[in-house]
Formats: structure tokens, sequence, C-alpha cells
């Protein structure tokens, strides 16, 4: 007997679960070879005599990197397949992060650490098309966010594995901590074995026989492309509708929403030590400090994903802009306050930051249809780092010229700019499977 429900509304299997953590691997790394950089930087500032103009470029380069390989990882994937650009980004993290053990030079660093940056922009719009072309409705949302759930649990990992290595080593331990993702990635190369092209892509492509098959292999043997209704109306569309008939105002949308709410956590990842010391959190409230604020955006994310459904993705994104912007006013209000009370405003923010975090991945992936989803994330992900990687480069800047409460000003600032675009453009998408969301009518 034939199934009539669509593939979007069927239960989660282990096909799904397996997928989640394949796509959600590079996620992981993202955020772990991102922060690493944070806990090497005062030792290898000493190490390689750099300047502050060298710190901020060393720290800015790999979100310059990103925003190279989100238009080019977008533009691949949307040609090459999904499948074929899964491999691209593990292959670059860990030979980029070997080389880095043996660098002499800010130079050479800066353009490994771009080579990198480029992987993780790669890595953006190839894992989380695939994993959305295949996840039922239900879960699409809070398997998304699972993702950068996993971003900030790679970040977390990097501070505690990073600082664990710098306390072991000597003078040159941070060259062991910018080689550590290697291992990382090996894993993800390994974990990512065996997975499937995207049905959806396929269709895109007019090879129906193989989507079919793809389709019962993942789903069963009594699906078909029947149960893949969207398709029945596909269209050709090119990467100019994202300028066009609607869809520029929704690349508007994502690409704004995404770099008010990427600047202040970038900036503080890669200038935590800095950050906190301005704060007058110094020795060993500096080092757990930095723990239990990456901890903290890791459980901000947690409850964002499991409210996503209820919800829903408009009211989140603007209730977490409004309070993690009401944080960050406190901390440059209360910037001399004890370490109790930068620790909790710091806390606050993290916290209510996850609504905006999680829903990075969640937006631009509904938004757009098949033929250019890939490329709309590689777009939302390479402008998001334009912004996220000035603000990186002006952190020591300001912190030296204006103070860490002007500093802070402006981070919030940037969230209440988030707040504005959300309170405008953000829709609401969370009952709506693909088709639906990524329509214009």
């Amino acid at each position: 007997m034939t199934i009539s429900r669509s593939v979007e509304d069927v239960p989660l299997n282990n096909f799904h679960k397996l997928l989640t953590i394949r796509s959600g691997g590079g996620s992981f790394v993202d955020g772990y070879v991102l922060s690493i950089i944070g806990v090497a930087m005062l030792q290898l500032t000493s190490g390689l005599n750099l300047s502050d103009f060298w710190q901020g470029l060393i720290a800015a380069s790999a979100l310059i990197g990103i925003f190279c390989g989100g238009f080019l990882g977008g533009w691949l994937t949307d040609r090459l397949g999904r499948k074929n650009v899964f491999f691209v980004g593990p292959t670059i993290f860990i030979l980029g992060s070997l080389a880095q053990f043996w660098v002499e030079s800010a130079m050479a660093l800066f353009l490994l650490r771009f080579l990198i940056g480029m992987a993780v922009g790669i890595e953006y719009p190839v894992a989380t098309s695939l994993l959305v072309e295949f996840l039922p409705r239900k879960y699409r949302g809070p398997r998304l966010a699972t993702l950068t759930i996993l971003w900030f649990a790679g970040a977390a990992l990097a501070y505690v594995a990073g600082n664990f290595i710098l306390s072991a080593g000597g003078d040159d331990a941070w060259r062991l901590v910018l080689a550590s993702p290697a291992v990382i990635g090996a894993i993800l190369f390994a974990v990512r074995m065996g997975t499937p092209e995207s049905p959806r892509w396929l269709l895109s492509k007019g090879r129906a026989a193989e989507a079919e098959s793809i389709i019962r292999q993942v789903y069963g043997p009594d699906f078909s492309l029947k149960n893949l209704p969207e398709q029945a109306e596909a269209k050709k569309l090119s990467v100019w509708n994202l300028l066009h008939s609607g869809y520029g105002k929704r690349m508007l949308f994502v690409s704004v929403f995404w770099t008010c709410s990427i600047i202040p956590v970038f900036a503080v990842y890669a200038f935590a030590p800095k950050v906190l010391q301005a704060l007058n959190l110094k020795g060993d409230w500096a080092s757990f400090g930095s723990v239990a604020i990456t901890l903290l955006f890791v459980v901000g994310c947690i409850i964002a994903t499991r409210l996503i459904n209820s919800i829903g993705r408009r009211s989140m994104l603007i209730q977490s802009f409004l309070w993690s912007g009401l944080a960050l006013l406190g901390l440059g209000a209360f910037n001399s306050g004890s370490e109790v009370l930068i620790l909790l405003l710091f806390g606050a923010y993290a916290l209510f930051i996850g609504g905006a975090q999680v829903l990075q991945l969640v937006y631009p992936n509904e938004l757009f249809p098949t033929e250019i989803r890939a490329f709309a994330v590689g777009v939302g992900t390479s402008l998001s780092r334009v912004g996220a990687a000035v603000g990186t480069y002006l952190v020591p800047i300001s912190l030296e010229t204006l103070g860490i409460a002007q500093t802070m000003y402006a981070a919030a600032a940037v969230t209440l700019v988030g707040l504005l675009v959300a309170w405008a453009l953000a829709p609401e998408t969370r009952s709506l499977n693909l088709q639906q969301a990524a329509s214009l009518t």
C-alpha cells in the first residue's frame, strides 16, 4: 500500500539522528577553531611578537575567510551537490590546523587562519542545506538549532582543552593549542563517510531516478517521489532571485539580523581574557569566567531549542535581542561593579542571545527554495562575517582608546539594530513545510 503522507510528516528515524551528528560536527569544529585563537592569543602574542595591529588582524582573519568561503561554499553546493562538498571543510580543518604548529610569522598565521575560515564558510551552506532537506518539519527548527548548540559546545571545549594544553606545556604550547582542531577534523571526516546526496537537489538537476532511490533508502520502500509534494510545482530559479521577486528583502533580513547577533559574540570570544580583564575580572576570575560564560551560551541555546516550536521564530528573535541588549547596556553602565555583578550581567547576555543564535541557521534554510537555499545560506554567512570581522578587529582598539564602557555600549547599539530589523521583517515559519516557508505568496 502506498503511503500518501509527505516525507516532512514522518517520525524522526536513525538516519535523521546520524545526519544531525554528521552536519552538526561542522558547527562543533567551527566553534572550536574560532574560539581557540582567543585562548592562545596572550602566549601567541609573546611568541611571535605581535603588535596590536597583527593581534586584531589574526583574530579577524578566520572571519574574513568565512566571508569568502560562504559565497564559494553556497555556489559550489548548489552546483556540485551537497554530498560532494561535504568533505571539503573537514579536509581543510585537518591540514590548516596542523600547519599552524610550524608558523614562524604573523603573516603565515594570518593566511592559515584565513584558509580555516574559508572551510568554516563552506560548512554552513552545505551542512545545513543537506540536513534541512531530509528533516521532517516538526524537527526542522530544533535540529537546525542543535547545530548552534554544538557550535558553543565546541567553543567551550576550546577553552577547556586550550587552557589545559597551555598549563601543561611550555612557552610554545600555543602551537599545540592551534594544531588541536586537526583531531576533531579527522573524526568529522570519518563520521561523514557514507552520507547520501539530497533527493531535493538531485530532482533540481533532473536526476529523478537517483532521488527516488535515496528516498526509499532513507524513508522506506513504501515512499517515492510522490511523497515529496513540493517537487510537483518545482521551477528553475537562479541566484538573481535573491534580489528580485521578494527574495532580496528576505536576504536583507537574514544578513542584518545574523550580523547583529554575532558581532558581540565573536568579539567576546576572540578577546575574552582582555574583555574580562577590562571589566576587572583577573586571574582565576577571568579564567573560570570565560568557561562559565561559554557554558551559559550553550544553556541559552538549549533553552531556545526547546522553545522554538512553542513560542515561534519571530517572537523568539525579538525577545532575544531585547533582553540581551539590556544586559550589554548593564555591562556598560556597571563596568566597574563587583565580579559577581559582572558575571551575572555577562551570564544574562549569554542566556538571552541564545534565541537569535539558534535562528541564524533556521531562518535562511527555511526562507529560500532548494535551487538557491545553499547559496542564500552562504551569502548570509558571508555578509554577516563582514560586520563580525570589523567588530573583532576593532575590539582591542576600542578597549584601548574608548574604554570598556563605550565598547559595551557599542555592542548594545548593534543588538538594538538587530531588534528593530527583527520587529520589522521577521516572518513566522514554524508550522510551514519547506515549500510553504520558501514561497513568496
